[in-house]
């Protein structure tokens, strides 16, 4: 087996690890697909000169932000709908077209929020397991797509599994559903994706059609997951029906600002994406190199087959202090391990070692 590509590291804190106040020592999370490096300085500067303005509301921090996303995708104001996160943006969504006797229509599995949001508004949820190559089963979810189903939800690309389904389907798909019906592309981990020949965002490359709904989050690439702050582009019909069920004032003005600069901090994005693309190359090397086959990622996480029940293999990484993702009962033996930097995955590597059963794959 290949020695790990960080083994001559030294012992200094890495410049880019972020602190872990609060948490027991050495914890290493791995578990929540978050950006492991943190935001960018001049990101972490304009959320310092924000706190002066703690004190007030941030309705003046709005307008301002959804004219820049507006500006970004060359839509118009009226295009664009903030939210407390692209988790709000999901619950808006459930709100506006679900409720008791209704259906949304979603892959299984995929990312969990939309689904508690459909089930507290009453809405029952029709999940339809993933094709084999780990791609939505758009043909079974058009067989269940009827008069009631007032949603269908795409994660794309998907998590936990960091697949991708192809626009070309998604397209097709999406003529094929009755008129009534909506559609919530949620592209979280669009900016890991840019690079595949499959794949075009419905931001950048838009459809005609008024029932497409996008989200987008500053949780990944930005790295402000602790922040909140995603947003919405759809029609302004759609995001009508979506808007009286925003929480009022969601966005806080750390947050607001936060977001501005990390829009205009593009040499950032661009350095994320590159890092995220070494740190995913260095990860497939890893795990091929203990016989393991882990689906192609089109994202900031892994998921693998480890051939042993999932729980076993969490816990054993929890003994020794490292979370990864939770157990995904349609995959029981399969574990999603987000990335982190590399000394964090250096670490990582040394525990899957330790596993009794490791032998059977090296």
């Amino acid at each position: 087996m290949a020695p790990p590509a960080w083994a001559g590291l030294s012992s200094s804190p890495s410049g880019f690890e972020p602190a872990r106040l609060g948490e027991p020592p050495g914890l290493i999370r791995l578990n929540s697909n978050e950006n492991a490096y943190g935001p960018s300085e001049k990101v972490a500067a304009a959320m310092r000169s924000s706190l002066l303005n703690a004190n007030r509301y941030p309705s003046m921090e709005y307008e301002p932000l959804a004219e820049s996303i507006a500006k970004l995708h060359g839509v118009g104001r009226e295009n664009v709908l903030l939210g407390c996160g692209s988790t709000e943006i999901l619950r808006m969504a459930a709100s506006a077209f679900l409720g008791p006797g209704k259906q949304l229509l979603q892959a299984n599995p995929t990312f969990e929020a939309v689904e508690h949001y459909a089930r507290a508004a009453g809405a029952e949820v029709v999940s339809v397991r993933l094709t084999s190559q780990f791609a939505h089963d758009l043909d079974q979810m058009l067989q269940h797509a009827g008069n009631n189903t007032g949603l269908v939800y795409v994660c794309n690309p998907n998590n936990p599994t960091a697949s991708l389904t192809p626009r070309a389907d998604l397209e097709a798909f999406i003529q094929k559903l009755p008129a009534h019906i909506h559609v919530l592309i949620d592209e979280a981990y669009h900016h890991y994706a840019s690079q595949s020949a499959v794949y075009a965002s419905f931001i950048d490359r838009p459809l005609a059609d008024e029932r497409v709904i996008v989200s987008r989050t500053f949780s990944k690439v930005y790295s402000l997951a602790g922040l909140r702050m995603g947003y919405a582009v759809g029609s302004p019909a759609a995001l009508q029906r979506m808007s009286p069920h925003s929480t009022e004032r969601s966005v806080n003005c750390v947050a607001a600002q936060a977001a501005m600069a990390a829009l205009d901090d593009t040499n950032n994005v661009r350095d994320s994406v590159t890092r995220n693309a070494n740190d995913r190359q260095e990860f497939r090397n890893q795990a091929m190199a203990r016989m393991l086959k882990p689906i192609d990622s089109h994202a900031n996480f892994f998921m693998m087959d480890t051939h042993h029940p999932a729980h076993e293999v969490i816990r054993h990484f929890q003994e020794h202090n490292i979370l990864i993702g939770r157990h995904f009962p349609a995959m029981d033996t399969y574990v999603r391990v987000s990335l982190g930097t590399p000394r964090e995955m250096l670490e990582f590597w040394q525990v899957w070692d330790m596993l009794h059963y490791t032998d059977m794959h090296m």
